[in-house]
C-alpha cells in the first residue's frame, strides 16, 4: 500500500507550486510517485472541473455544486487514487475532501454531516495520511489573484475569510493528520519544511 498526501490551502496559497517541488524531489530520489488534483485529475473530472470553474449565467445552487465536486471525487478514487496506493505509489494530490468541507461546509453554510456523509461515499472512507495545509492571510491571497478570475475564486473577501476559517479548524481538529505551514514564507523554506515532516514521519 502506498502513502497518500493531499496539499490544502486558500485561493492562491501557493500549494501546487509546493506539490510540483516536492514530485520532483521524491522521483530524483527515486520514489514512485504521482501527483493529481482535484477537481480535474481525470478526463471526465477536467469536464467537471470546466462547469465547476467557468461563469454561468444560470443559478448555480450551492448542492448541485456540492455534488459535482463529490461525483469528481468518486471518479478520481477509481480511476486514479485507490489504483495507485495500491500499485505502492506515494499520491500526492492537489486538494481532497477537506476543500469540500472548508467551502461548501465552512464557506457556503452547507450541512457539515451531508458534506462529511457525501464525502466518504465519495471516497470510499479513504482518508490522506498527511495533509499539508498551505496558510496564508485573505489579502495576499486575494492580491495573488489574477484578474481573470474563474466563479470561485470571484467570491467576495467574507467568503474567503470564512473559508481560511474552516480550512485551521479542520487542521486543529486533526492534529495527527495536519501539518499547517506558513505560506508567506520562502518558497524553498516551505519546500524543507514539506520534506522534513515526510523524514520525520519515515515516509521517505
Amino acid at each position: 500500500m502506498g502513502v497518500f498526501i493531499t496539499f490544502e490551502g486558500i485561493e492562491a496559497s501557493g500549494k501546487t507550486t509546493q506539490i510540483n517541488l516536492l514530485y520532483d524531489y521524491l522521483k530524483s530520489i527515486g520514489k514512485n510517485v504521482i501527483k493529481t488534483r482535484e477537481p480535474g485529475g481525470t478526463k471526465i473530472g477536467q469536464k467537471i472541473r470546466e462547469i465547476l470553474l467557468s461563469k454561468w449565467d444560470e443559478k448555480f445552487p450551492y448542492i448541485a455544486e456540492l455534488l459535482l465536486y463529490e461525483a469528481d471525487r468518486n471518479i478520481h478514487i477509481h480511476n486514479i487514487i485507490k489504483p495507485s496506493l495500491d500499485a505502492g505509489y506515494i499520491v500526492l494530490s492537489d486538494r481532497y475532501i477537506d476543500s469540500t468541507t472548508a467551502y461548501q461546509h465552512y464557506a457556503r453554510g452547507i450541512d457539515y454531516e451531508i458534506v462529511r456523509y457525501l464525502n466518504t461515499l465519495a471516497t470510499d472512507g479513504l482518508k490522506p495520511n498527511l495533509t499539508f495545509l498551505i496558510d496564508i492571510p485573505v489579502e495576499i491571497s486575494l492580491k495573488r489573484l489574477s484578474e481573470s478570475k474563474d466563479r470561485i475564486e470571484s467570491e467576495d473577501v467574507e467568503f474567503h475569510k470564512k473559508l481560511r476559517e474552516g480550512f485551521l479548524k479542520i487542521a486543529e481538529n486533526e492534529k495527527d493528520r495536519f501539518v499547517v505551514v506558513d505560506g508567506t514564507m520562502d518558497i524553498m523554506e516551505i519546500h524543507k519544511i514539506i520534506v522534513d515532516s515526510l523524514k520525520q514521519r519515515s515516509i521517505i
